[in-house]
């Protein structure tokens, strides 16, 4: 089994133990730090992490739930291979969760949450040009969280954040092989529509976002790389 690196991450003082191993974890899945398929036991991510057993097991019950890591026999865990059928279920979910988050947060948004997420925007820009991909990453889920966390009564995150977490390790295995280059900025156009509060626009502006680059690419890669597609 080849070594893992997992991303350190900076945690709020006073949090636990378990805690620290879920987040760590998850970070380092939705970074594609773990790429899919890896094969992975308990006790090599509690060597890697330096913890004891129990704190990972939990982390792995949780991201188990939250379908990141599969549970196989024999004490064995991997994170899940990526196929076509797959892939294509994530993405149109990404979408409809997206739209309706994004539609429903409109009667909340001001000119101070445009100009944040203008800011956010920039600094992905640069994160891009410098091939910081992993603070790209980031701020990418800062700046679609920014806008659907604004109703109130949202109750999609989780799942948004779950599909997020199911295409991460495939996201940075488009970006590794063939470049994942999106040929329009659709945050701008989302911007725009956020800032005149069009639900038709904003919905436009999130389909291409998600489909442009990553449907594409991806499967282009899924084509290409027989090891990923794993159709029975």
């Amino acid at each position: 089994m080849s070594t893992l690196t997992i991303p350190e991450i900076e945690m709020p003082e006073g949090a636990t133990t378990q805690e620290y191993a879920y987040e760590r974890l998850r970070n380092a899945i939705m970074v594609g730090a773990i790429e899919p398929g890896t094969a992975l036991t308990i006790r090599s991510l509690a060597e890697t992490l330096a913890l004891s057993l129990t704190p990972i097991r939990e982390a792995v019950r949780r991201l188990s739930s939250e379908s990141a890591i599969e549970v196989l026999g024999n004490r064995r865990l991997r994170v899940p291979d990526m196929t076509p059928g797959r892939f294509d279920e994530l993405v149109r979910l990404r979408v409809v969760l997206e739209t309706y988050a994004a539609q429903r947060s409109l009667p909340f948004v001001s000119d101070r949450l445009v100009d944040d997420m203008v800011a956010l925007d920039e600094r992905m820009d640069a994160s891009y040009a410098a091939g910081e991909f992993n603070e790209l990453t980031h701020l990418n889920r800062r700046f679609h969280g920014l806008l659907y966390c604004l109703n109130p009564d949202q109750a999609v995150m989780p799942l948004i954040e779950s599909i997020w977490l199911q295409l991460g390790p495939f996201q940075r295995q488009v970006v590794r092989h063939l470049g994942g280059v999106y040929v329009v900025d659709h945050h701008k156009k989302l911007i725009e529509a956020v800032r005149i509060r069009d639900p038709e626009a904003v919905a436009a502006a999130i389909e291409g976002d998600v489909t442009d680059g990553l449907v594409r690419s991806g499967r282009a890669l899924l084509k290409q790389d027989k090891r990923v597609v794993r159709v029975a």
